[in-house]
């Protein structure tokens, strides 16, 4: 029988295989399946533009088709599937402690779980205890997560905006926590008072920035867009 792989290479990603650090990302479901919603805070332009529709997994079935059956491992045994991610984790951070490499996990590549916190409670796994070979990373549309996360040794946060979640995002702003957008066209200077730094060059450009936009141009479905979800920047 074939193992099951959660964790999936940057390099399958075109934003995240610009990375400087070898990266691993886990893809489940967006939005709701079997009656669980594991993108709680998502708008409706959040899910209509979601990246979900856009890359390989916008041009071949078998890659949902493969997000959909973790998403469904997770939902059904939650502990056994945090304990296997463990061990992925694991195997990936000591194959980088021996090459003495650092690596970077997105742990929510279309999703938005506190899996950090499932971790610890169904693996034992603190994360913290691997900084100096992994920093994991994740975008949000929660802030509290965000906040929650905020000064974690090894785990960096950046809240995501949409059309609906405004006054998060200038709340977001002001304490100092990065914020993704997504523009139509050019990207402008600043947005809400807050500089505004291209978040397409790299995965990790929110690693060695503070209290930025990360700008990001409208891709699949978001090029569409009439929610308010993409910001109009022409």
């Amino acid at each position: 029988m074939k193992t099951v792989k959660y964790l999936s290479p940057g390099s399958t990603n075109a934003k995240t295989a610009k990375n400087s650090l070898k990266s691993f990302i886990l893809y489940l479901t967006p939005g709701t399946t079997d009656g669980v919603n594991l993108c709680p805070k998502a708008s409706a332009g959040c899910l209509q533009a979601c990246l979900h529709t856009a890359g390989f997994a916008g041009i071949y079935p078998s890659v949902n088709a493969a997000r959909l059956a973790k998403t469904k491992s997770f939902l059904s045994d939650k502990p056994a599937f945090m304990r296997a991610l463990a061990y992925e984790i694991l195997k990936e951070y000591t194959k980088a402690k021996k090459a003495g490499e650092k690596i970077a996990i997105r742990l929510n590549g279309t999703s938005d779980v506190d899996l950090v916190y499932l971790l610890k409670k169904y693996a034992d796994l603190d994360i913290s205890t691997l900084a100096d070979n992994v920093i994991f990373y994740d975008y949000t549309k929660i802030l509290q997560k965000a906040i929650r996360y905020q000064a974690h040794p090894n785990y960096v946060v950046t809240f995501s905006r949409s059309e609906s979640n405004q006054t998060e995002t200038e709340t977001a702003i002001k304490l100092g926590i990065n914020v993704a957008a997504v523009f139509s066209d050019k990207l402008p200077a600043t947005y809400l008072g807050a500089p505004v730094v291209d978040g397409d060059k790299s995965d990790l450009v929110m690693l060695y920035n503070k209290g930025v936009v990360l700008g990001l141009k409208a891709k699949g479905r978001a090029k569409k867009d009439t929610s308010g979800f993409v910001i109009n920047s022409k």
